[in-house]
């Protein structure tokens, strides 16, 4: 990178949340100073005590030193109000996902701060271009997705909007790499790389319930390929009544058929591993998934309720779904140039989904398979189970010529060549 290009001396970061802590945690342990600012006074006194306990642990551990320790809590500024951040040369805001809200502080952040700095949003979701029309620097606002825990998660979602500026971009890339991110530049769109593959994933884990599996099944057919852990596993660790609760705040979605198991157990109050039931029990202080027969008689009964007919589901069927939903997903992300090329999808998913690294990602995978076997699947599994699995014509494309996805660069696809 050219000495000229722009560095982050000072950063800021709002929002004193689980996402606030840990990207401040991220920058502060890479030696940059940071400015926290947080609505709630008292919600910003907890979170920097602890960020000195996670530091004390990790001396106990002997992970770091005192020294560190001192070191890092010393790049940390609790701030009282935005003017304090004038000076700041990125902010990155982490509140809640609310797009309202969020519009609301760029227009202070661009109103306060100085003209040079960048603007950060950490979204997993919302639309960056609509968070950065309300300013007049759109050039320089982006989305920084952290993944959680992100002073832990590696992976680091760098998200352009239509007129980020290719030096903004440079900028938030050297800084990922600084903080020790594994970074991937994404188009905006909903879900950008990750979440919006991983919904079609988890829309087929949630649709094998209703037509015969058990969430065991599910879970199990996945960790045996290799996952960290299987997608309802994973709900259980996040917390299910998180994507419950937005579907109740936007007023959509509730109605639909996929998502009826889930409301059940919301509405028992199974959250998730945080309240020691979810699609899971789990004993006292224990992060260990017990089968629960409880789960298995509900998916039941809403699966008969919507009028399936179950039938039985084996490891296969599960492990073709799953994971051909990634992959033709993925496909549709390099056709659309939300990715730059097969390799960045797979580092998304080995840095913050749990893919197998033996494996090599969804579209390493994929390519191993060949693309001729693959377009075949895909075309058995639209015979069988409707539009939704229409083939990406990335992957007729590459089938008819013989390649595969790692042959793909985007300029071919917007030009045509492939």
């Amino acid at each position: 990178m050219s000495h000229s290009a722009f560095t982050v001396q000072q950063a800021a970061v709002i929002g004193a949340g689980t996402m606030g802590r840990g990207i401040v945690m991220s920058l502060a342990n890479a030696g940059i100073q940071v400015l926290w600012l947080d609505n709630n006074p008292q919600m910003l006194d907890q979170a920097m005590t602890v960020v000195a306990q996670t530091n004390a642990h990790n001396v106990k551990l002997g992970r770091i030193s005192e020294e560190q320790s001192a070191a890092r809590l010393a790049c940390v500024t609790p701030v009282g109000d935005y003017t304090a951040l004038a000076d700041a040369d990125l902010v990155i805001e982490a509140v809640y996902e609310n797009l309202e809200l969020k519009q609301q502080i760029f227009r202070t952040l661009d109103a306060t701060l100085k003209p040079g700095a960048i603007l950060a949003s950490n979204t997993s979701a919302l639309d960056i271009d609509a968070i950065a029309a309300v300013t007049k620097r759109p050039e320089q606002v982006l989305g920084l997705h952290f993944f959680s825990p992100a002073h832990i998660m590696k992976l680091l979602e760098i998200v352009r909007g239509a007129k980020t500026a290719p030096s903004v971009l440079d900028a938030a890339v050297a800084l990922g790499q600084r903080i020790g991110k594994v970074s991937v530049v994404a188009g905006n769109c909903d879900g950008f790389i990750g979440n919006r593959m991983l919904h079609t994933y988890v829309r087929e884990a949630r649709m094998l319930l209703l037509e015969g599996a058990y969430p065991h099944q599910v879970d199990a057919a996945l960790q045996g390929f290799g996952f960290a852990m299987g997608p309802l596993r994973m709900y259980d660790v996040v917390g299910i009544d998180l994507e419950w609760r937005a579907r109740e705040l936007a007023g959509k979605g509730q109605d639909d058929p996929t998502v009826q198991v889930d409301n059940r157990l919301c509405g028992l109050g199974r959250f998730g591993q945080k309240v020691r039931m979810g699609y899971y029990r789990y004993a006292e202080g224990s992060r260990q998934a017990e089968h629960d027969p409880e789960v298995d008689a509900l998916v039941l009964q809403v699966s008969e309720q919507l009028g399936f007919v179950r039938r039985e589901i084996g490891p296969e069927e599960i492990l073709e779904r799953c994971l051909l939903a990634l992959v033709n997903e993925g496909a549709k992300i390099l056709e659309e140039n939300i990715a730059a090329n097969s390799h960045d999808i797979d580092l998304v998913y080995l840095n913050g989904y749990g893919f197998p690294a033996d494996k090599g990602g969804p579209m390493t995978w994929a390519d191993s398979q060949g693309m001729a076997a693959i377009h075949d699947r895909l075309k058995a599994l639209q015979a069988a189970f409707g539009e939704h699995w229409l083939p990406a014509r990335l992957i007729e494309k590459l089938a008819n010529s013989g390649q595969r996805f790692v042959d793909v660069r985007v300029s071919d696809v917007q030009e045509g060549r492939v």
